[in-house]
């Protein structure tokens, strides 16, 4: 079942609010023959336009962090085949990017960047993450100053 939070004002859950908002709930079967006659009469301009309309809903709701079939989190599982041990860099393996694009659809995680030259756009993520990391070194002082930290291995395995 998936898990929703709950509307402070009408204390229905916001998935049923979105779906009020954006004509997409058909709880009364009245309400879905309804829909259901209109289609019948649409023309394939018309069809195309409400696919269109669902599509737009799906990804609003998406957006929303409303996915419907998805539980709390959407990460893969912490283990060996999806996440490096500190030691070994700390990070997401190729298997555990799959996993993650899997599980949260149109996302462009992508794996480490450890080649030595990389091309344009990856030696620019390498210098973006690179300078991210400077500021998470800055933030956890104990962290920067231990080798075998997470944050250390991480920056090594970039190559920064």
């Amino acid at each position: 079942m998936p898990i929703y939070k709950t509307s402070q004002f009408t204390g229905t859950s916001l998935y049923d609010d979105a779906q009020d908002l954006y004509g997409l709930n058909n709880r009364s079967s009245i309400k879905s023959k309804t829909i259901k006659s209109q289609r019948a009469r649409l023309s394939d301009e018309e069809e195309a336009e409400e696919s269109d309309k669902n599509k737009n809903s799906k990804i609003l709701m998406a957006n929303l962090g409303m996915m419907v079939g998805y539980e709390k989190g959407g990460m893969p599982a912490r283990n060996k085949k999806n996440f490096r041990s500190t030691e070994a860099g700390a990070g997401m393996t190729q298997a555990g990017v799959k996993a993650y694009r899997r599980m949260n659809p149109g996302s462009k995680l992508s794996t480490a960047v450890t080649e030595d030259s990389p091309g344009p756009k990856r030696a620019a993520r390498r210098k973006s993450y690179c300078a991210r990391s400077a500021g998470q070194m800055k933030m956890f002082p104990n962290a920067a100053k231990d080798p075998n930290s997470r944050l250390r291995q991480a920056r090594r395995r970039w190559k920064c």
